[in-house]
């Protein structure tokens, strides 16, 4: 007899310093190049808008992903979106980006902005599955392996 297994009860929490390190070990699992701990500090620090999605019993217990998003005047950039490896191609990116769009649309942004590693195939597949289209490149934006640099392929959505 096979057991059916429980779905996960996700929710959203603001990010705080009391989960980076929790958040650094992901990002390290989850990039090469991943944000330090401080890029973590600065982004709170600054007040942006930095959200964890968590799962289980008790609530929060696990930690499915985060996004960090930067408000403008009539714009939000994501500044980093991540899934926990164990948790990708589950969907999770898709529920992240939007509770950003809504939360964009209730500061009165109209549009989303974001960058992404020409390498990464299939963040660029999510992006414009949900409707991000490629609006330009910036060169040589992310570090790369051997000290080289990787292009950056910019994206927005209208909001």
């Amino acid at each position: 007899m096979n057991a059916i297994a429980k779905p996960l009860e996700a929710q959203f929490e603001p990010m705080t310093p009391d989960w980076l390190e929790a958040v650094v070990r992901i990002e390290h699992s989850a990039y090469a190049h991943p944000w330090t701990q401080d890029n973590f500090m600065d982004s709170l620090s600054a007040g942006y808008q930095a959200q964890l999605l968590t799962a289980g019993e008790p609530p929060g217990a696990g930690l499915l992903g985060y996004f960090v998003a930067m408000k403008g005047v009539d714009e939000v950039h994501l500044l980093n979106i991540t899934v926990a490896p164990a948790h990708q191609r589950q969907g999770w990116a898709r529920i992240m980006l939007d509770a950003l769009a809504l939360w964009a649309r209730g500061q009165g942004a109209q549009w989303l902005w974001l960058e992404v590693r020409l390498s990464n195939e299939r963040a660029r597949a999510i992006y414009e599955r949900y409707g991000f289209r490629h609006v330009g490149t910036r060169r040589q934006y992310y570090p790369a392996n051997a000290d080289g640099r990787e292009d950056a392929i910019v994206m927005s959505l209208a909001l």
